[in-house]
């Protein structure tokens, strides 16, 4: 093996045409790279202790404030049902409430019609006709 082949093998190479000066034995990119990884590491540490230490309890105490809320609009319930004989009161007959321009196929009650919580549109003693032809203008 000639002298010239060791000195190569064994000799680190150095870019000999670079503008560009060597950072700390480090090319620039090398270092701009290790620069984002760390930042990144550190900016995903953050996010978690802000979701663990700031989010979650955040979550708990909204979620209890809206139980308690939900609890007592069902005691509220309860008390109006207790004394109006097991039954809710009878809303307001206002002329604009429980519009109905044509009827439902699924019947006079909304889609979402809970027993529990709402009247029944039949029971209210209306009979709901719908009107023939077209729709008055509100």
């Amino acid at each position: 093996m000639s002298f010239r082949l060791l000195v190569r093998r064994t000799a680190p190479t150095l870019r000999r045409f670079s503008t560009e000066t060597p950072v700390a034995g480090k090319n620039a990119y090398l270092a701009n790279l290790e620069a984002v990884e760390h930042h990144a590491a550190e900016t995903t540490e953050l996010w978690r202790k802000i979701s663990h230490y700031v989010c979650l309890p955040a979550i708990a105490v909204c979620a209890a404030w809206v139980y308690n809320i939900e609890m007592e609009h069902k005691a509220h319930l309860e008390h109006e049902m207790a004394e109006n004989d097991g039954h809710l009161p009878a809303p307001p007959a206002y002329e604009y409430l429980n519009v109905r321009r044509k009827p439902f196929p699924w019947g006079p009650n909304s889609l979402f019609y809970n027993s529990e919580v709402r009247q029944n549109i039949l029971a209210l003693g209306s009979s709901f006709t719908f009107p023939i032809g077209p729709a008055k203008p509100l």
